[in-house]
């Protein structure tokens, strides 16, 4: 038998891991999405698998990341993702007014308020195969200017606002022109999965926002250290390298503060993108698609986010730059300044070297005179035991041989030194 790969298993099943059961009209779903990062997963679970107690459900592993149950009267679809919970409610039952007696009315209210995170998405989505008027459509929802398309090989027709109204909810209103009923469950997927991205997405804007102008902040304060450095008159090499090494630091601090959240709404974005692309939108006349409007709302947000992702990475550069400059002029400066040192200790040792060789001489003159001084000593003494000896003469004699003993003698020492100092 094969070595199976332990991971086979879970990663074949994770392209179905968040399946979307078929609908049929007429349907009204209702969705939720938390923003609750890993840090609430464990009350994530846990309040979820008391909403199952309550319908006597048998509640998702502690592994699992999407559940779908029916209840009374309705079906509950829970989703976790990394930084957010997705809940939907959806309930197959004719209607008169699609976001009248939402189904978020059957749930358990006690439970809905104690839902860890923070409440990011709020969406009511009604389809049905009624042929509504123009007037109609917009009365659902509130005469706000209509975003909209036909959808799916003209399959369906959409119409949003994207706007909260009075009861905080999204509106999304989809007639049916005869989905088959996997494809209407995808298509309610696609257009919850829009609202709920872009606003993941969007998290990311009011930080790129907020950080505008500390960074135009660092990059005027680089500008003028820049300049500082360039200039003739500039001394002060220790006060420009902290301030260098505090710009690097504020910088690389904006960095990881954002670099997460900017790398998240890429992601989420792209996500958005290629969703709008499924709904293969085709566009109702005197009405903005949902690509367009993505396109004119999102887009330059996320662009925003983008420059000042971009803008970071460029003054990490520059900052680095500006400090490898500033360290290479400092080294060229040391290196000057050990340059200047080393010749003057050349000239300390040259007049060393003539100082020696001056104490040289007189040493050699010291020593012969006390050398021909003891020489007459010894001479008095000859003489004195009645050897003739004139002491006189003999030490006049005895003083170019004595002299010329002790160069002789003090040359032979200083090689012997040389010597023995190359060898070492």
């Amino acid at each position: 038998m094969f070595v199976e790969h332990p991971l086979r298993v879970a990663l074949h099943n994770e392209i179905h891991a968040r399946p979307f059961g078929g609908v049929e009209s007429p349907v009204r779903c209702t969705c939720l999405a938390f923003h609750a990062g890993e840090d609430l997963d464990g009350e994530v679970r846990a309040h979820f698998r008391g909403f199952c107690e309550r319908y006597t459900l048998t509640p998702p592993a502690d592994d699992q990341k999407y559940f779908e149950a029916s209840c009374d009267g309705f079906t509950v679809i829970w989703e976790r993702h990394a930084e957010f919970t997705v809940y939907v409610f959806k309930r197959q039952a004719a209607f008169d007014q699609p976001f009248d007696d939402p189904v978020i009315n059957l749930i358990p209210r006690d439970w809905l308020e104690s839902t860890p995170g923070q409440l990011l998405v709020g969406l009511h989505i009604a389809m049905d195969q009624r042929d509504r008027s123009v007037d109609d459509i917009a009365r659902l929802f509130d005469y706000n200017g209509l975003t909209g398309s036909r959808v799916l090989g003209r399959g369906a027709l959409i119409w949003t606002d994207f706007r909260l109204h009075g009861d905080g909810f999204g509106r999304i209103l989809i007639r049916d022109n005869g989905l088959k009923r996997l494809q209407a469950g995808r298509l309610i997927q696609r257009l919850q999965e829009i609202e709920v991205y872009r606003m993941m997405a969007l998290l990311a804007f009011p930080l790129a926002h907020a950080a505008t102008p500390k960074v135009s902040e660092i990059d005027a304060r680089l500008s003028a250290i820049t300049a500082e450095m360039a200039s003739k008159t500039h001394t002060n090499d220790e006060e420009t390298l902290q301030k260098l090494t505090d710009l690097a630091a504020q910088t690389e601090e904006m960095a990881a503060s954002l670099n997460y959240r900017f790398g998240a709404a890429r992601a989420y974005y792209r996500i958005l993108q290629a969703r709008l692309v499924e709904l293969r939108e085709d566009r109702i006349e005197g009405m903005q698609t949902l690509n367009e409007f993505m396109e004119r709302r999102l887009a330059p947000a996320m662009r925003t986010c983008q420059n000042i992702g971009d803008r970071l990475e460029v003054l990490s550069k520059r900052v680095a730059r500006a400090n490898n400059l500033l360290r290479t002029r400092v080294d060229i400066l040391l290196e000057a300044q050990n340059r200047d040192l080393l010749a003057s200790m050349d000239r300390r040792v040259k007049l060393q070297l003539r100082l020696q060789q001056t104490v040289e001489g007189l040493s050699v003159a010291a020593i012969t005179y006390y050398a021909v001084g003891l020489l007459g000593y010894l001479f008095k003494a000859l003489k004195g035991a009645g050897i003739p000896v004139n002491d006189a003469v003999a030490s006049g004699a005895s003083v170019p041989v004595v002299l010329a003993i002790i160069w002789f003698s003090m040359h032979r020492i200083k090689k012997a030194l040389h010597r023995d100092d190359g060898q070492g």
